[in-house]
């Protein structure tokens, strides 16, 4: 089923994102996360593609299992350090494998990588434009709340998004944030500018005090008073940071379809537990 279909009917939806494991050996494993996480029936599921497309391989096999699930699958293709002829044969794999939905993105800058003319992408809308060209596949992208790292300002990454969502998105996800507010404005201004599509929330349930650091510099998103004082009164108890964290994020979420965010993404950092104690803390919230 393609997710802009999902997303349609305008009922709440709750999904997750998982990761491949970095070894083939552990692959099942990771199958069993997703046979663990579908039992609590998301909307969709989606896989990242790795670090630099180094755990690619991985992709379509776990977009199977998740299929298997009974679950619609969301893959990820990052283009940055792809060749054409890479992006082709991998469009070419998921689609013979019957997976709809691609989130199209650009992906993190290597280590040590330097930019050139010779090489095929740059930007994810390059990524966008080929696979809107070849059809038959439902596109999402990324988007940040607070502004992409490497946006000179606010008016700069509007506009960039706007050219991303016009070469052929169907809908949008965010990055975490930790302040709702934040996506409150992000909101507006895309309505401003006539970014239409359905926006998915990312969220991060933060459930160690190692995680907030890299959290911060991937998503450039800022810390509200609230969660700092968490942090300071809980950060050194792994116990009770993990069970705060997962209140905040649950509260967090609570507030946004309160407020008509209705689609919810949450970055389960492939724990079936924290996912659950979640969809528990909504089971009401989610059905009414």
């Amino acid at each position: 089923m393609k997710i802009k279909d999902i997303l349609q009917n305008n009922k709440v939806t709750v999904s997750f994102e998982v990761f491949p494991p970095k070894e083939w050996a552990k692959l099942a494993d990771t199958k069993k996360v997703i046979e663990q996480m579908v039992r609590f029936n998301p909307a969709f599921m989606s896989v990242t593609y790795g670090a630099s497309g180094t755990t690619s391989g991985y992709t379509t096999e776990i977009a199977n299992a998740i299929m298997k699930g009974g679950v619609t699958p969301l893959s990820h293709l990052t283009c940055l350090t792809s060749s054409r002829e890479k992006i082709d044969s991998v469009l070419d794999e998921l689609e013979d494998n019957g997976v709809e939905n691609i989130l199209a993105l650009r992906g993190d800058i290597p280590k040590d990588f330097v930019e050139s003319k010779g090489q095929d992408f740059h930007h994810a809308y390059e990524l966008i434009d080929i696979i809107r060209a070849r059809g038959g596949f439902c596109i999402g992208g990324a988007c940040y709340p607070e502004t992409h790292p490497e946006s000179k300002n606010r008016v700069e990454d509007i506009a960039m998004l706007k050219h991303k969502v016009d070469c052929g998105l169907d809908f949008l996800t965010t990055q975490m944030f930790f302040d709702n507010e934040k996506l409150y404005e992000f909101r507006e201004m895309c309505a401003i500018k006539e970014i239409n599509v359905p926006i998915i929330a990312g969220i991060m349930p933060i459930t160690n005090a190692a995680q907030i650091k890299r959290s911060i510099e991937l998503s450039n998103c800022s810390l509200p008073k609230k969660f700092e004082k968490i942090m300071e009164r809980f950060g050194d108890n792994p116990d009770a940071m993990k069970q705060a964290g997962i209140i905040y994020a649950t509260e967090q979420i609570i507030d946004l379809m309160a407020n008509g965010i209705n689609n919810i993404h949450i970055y389960t950092m492939n724990k079936p537990d924290i996912a659950e104690k979640i969809m528990k803390g909504l089971s009401s919230i989610i059905d009414e």
